[in-house]
């Protein structure tokens, strides 16, 4: 049985059925323009009067029980004196049809030419031949960079600051460009910072599933925040601020006298956090000792504090004697019996809580408290170690480290570039925490974080600037909220006195060998404990012996 051919019309013939019913739509849609013109009074008129009968209804719905009869009757009577009156009927008509034409325009504001300026144009033309040679492969028949090409496809959204600079910019990129390979990406961040202007920080946020980039221009972060009280929960420390896209939480904070909030960057601690322990690398000056006296701060609220300044200059002379601190020790045998200690005591912990478990009992308090040891330079001490043929610091800090989680014991280490080679192995591996600050490159960053930025490093940053990253998350800008020595005339009186009023209440007044050396602000130092030659260590106001 031969098979019956299809309709013309359903075959899809490109040469006779498809030009016909393209010829249809194209006459029936001139059609629709021409009526939609021609009867757009006619619409108009309708649109308003649909929202009069909308409003008169609304009206009546909104008008009480009680109040309906007397609007009835005024209702009834206005149009009794209009039908009375000559030409009346007429009259009204016309006001409500020019009532009704008013309410039914189209109201939607017509969009004004947003497009960029010539200056604006010249500038976004020229990033799209810098990209040229980056984008641009021999054979691709239709390149979506090419020289004298078109820089409207390649940026599909831009943005510009009241300088003329870009603030803003969404481009395209070929499929074939590796987005994958860091010296790629780099090169193309590093030409992005050099053509939108330098002395600010761009994000860049890679699509390689879109093959999309965003480049985006930060503003500063706030560096007026001083020390506070921040509201947060046991075992959250805030290390600083950084970006509110960032983050997803936010905390009040005065700044002098006015509060508002601000995107923290927490850092949780504890048995169940992932990255118990911090270190914080940075060049001399940037900010590391400033960021473990805010730790030590605020761990003070909840918890004890051993601190060990290999660095000697007084920078925690603050502290000494006062309720919660263990001790702080800057010479190398006070150093040494201290972390003796803490290693003997987070041994004691884990032991503690051992037997506890077996009972079915809680823990003992004293070994639930938590216990901080705040060390900066430690390789200082070290290297004096290695000279004096004595042990290393940094070993004693295997066992708090390892175990410091299970024990509630955290370790915040802070040291500079230059003798981070000398940081021990327990100490690279155990400190998931990581903080970068003052000026650093890209391969500091990552050869510290993990990762490289997202953002183009400066070469000019405030104290207390730099990056973060807790663990696998991101990395983060972070600026440290103002901690200086209270006793440092250089720093800011407000700030001063913001450090003091966190300061814990004196339990004990400092021994004879340890009284700081001036009465008032200034750079304190200690002496070495009288009974320090034996290697013991004046704990919590209590002489212990390792």
């Amino acid at each position: 049985m031969a098979r019956r051919p299809l309709p013309r019309i359903l075959t899809g013939n490109a040469l006779t059925g498809s030009a016909p019913l393209a010829r249809g739509r194209e006459l029936a849609r001139s059609a629709a323009d021409g009526a939609t013109d021609v009867l757009h009074p006619l619409i108009t008129i309708s649109r308003g009067l649909r929202r009069l009968a909308v409003a008169a209804r609304g009206r009546w719905a909104a008008t009480s029980k009680e109040q309906r009869g007397p609007l009835g009757c005024v209702a009834a009577g206005s149009v009794l004196l209009v039908t009375l009156v000559p030409y009346g009927p007429l009259l009204a008509v016309i006001g409500v049809t020019a009532a009704a034409a008013w309410l039914g325009r189209d109201r939607t504001p017509v969009a004004e030419d947003t497009g960029p300026s010539e200056a604006e144009t010249e500038r976004l033309q020229a990033l799209y031949e810098a990209l040229v040679p980056h984008f641009l492969a021999e054979g691709d028949p239709a390149p979506l960079y090419s020289h004298d090409g078109d820089w409207q496809q390649a940026f599909p959204e831009h943005a510009f600051d009241d300088d003329g600079r870009p603030a803003r910019l969404h481009l395209k990129y070929p499929a074939y460009f590796p987005d994958g390979d860091d010296g790629a990406r780099a090169a193309i961040e590093q030409l992005l910072h050099a053509k939108s202007g330098r002395g600010r920080e761009y994000r860049f946020d890679w699509d390689e599933e879109a093959n999309q980039l965003v480049m985006t221009a930060l503003g500063p972060l706030p560096t007026d925040l001083a020390a506070q009280r921040f509201v947060t929960s046991p075992g959250e420390t805030v290390l600083g601020f950084t970006d509110a896209a960032s983050v997803q939480r936010t905390l009040p904070v005065v700044c002098g006298s006015v509060p508002r909030d601000e995107p923290p960057v927490v850092w949780r601690t504890g048995r169940r956090s992932t990255e118990p322990h911090l270190l914080a690398l940075g060049q001399p000056g940037a900010g590391g000792t400033t960021l473990l006296r805010s730790i030590a701060l605020q761990a003070l609220q909840h918890g004890d504090v051993l601190v060990v300044d290999g660095g000697g200059t007084g920078e925690f002379g603050c502290l000494v004697g006062r309720r919660g601190v263990l001790a702080v020790e800057s010479q190398l045998a006070g150093a040494l019996a201290a972390l003796e200690w803490a290693a003997h005591e987070t041994e004691r912990r884990l032991v503690a809580a051992n037997r506890a478990q077996q009972a079915g009992r809680t823990a003992p308090a004293d070994s639930r408290r938590p216990l901080w040891i705040v060390a900066d330079r430690l390789t200082a001490l070290s290297h004096l170690a290695a000279v004096d043929g004595r042990d290393d610091p940094q070993r004693l800090l295997q066992v708090p480290l390892r175990h410091g989680r299970a024990a509630g014991v955290t370790v915040a280490v802070a040291d500079q570039f230059e003798t981070a080679e000398l940081l021990s192995d327990p100490v690279r591996a155990h400190t998931k925490a990581r903080v970068v600050l003052g000026p650093a490159t890209a391969e500091e960053v990552r050869a510290v974080l993990g990762v490289p930025p997202h953002t183009t490093p400066l070469a000019q940053v405030s104290p207390g600037r730099g990056y973060a990253r807790l663990g696998t998350g991101p990395v983060l800008r972070l600026q440290v909220p103002a901690t200086p020595d209270p006793y440092d005339e250089a720093a800011g009186e407000a700030q001063r006195r913001a450090v003091l009023a966190l300061l814990p209440e004196r339990t004990t007044a400092a021994p004879d060998g340890a009284r700081p050396t001036t009465d008032g602000p200034g750079p304190v130092s200690f002496a070495k404990h009288p009974d320090a030659d034996d290697g013991s260590a004046s704990v919590g106001g209590r002489h212990a012996t390792p």
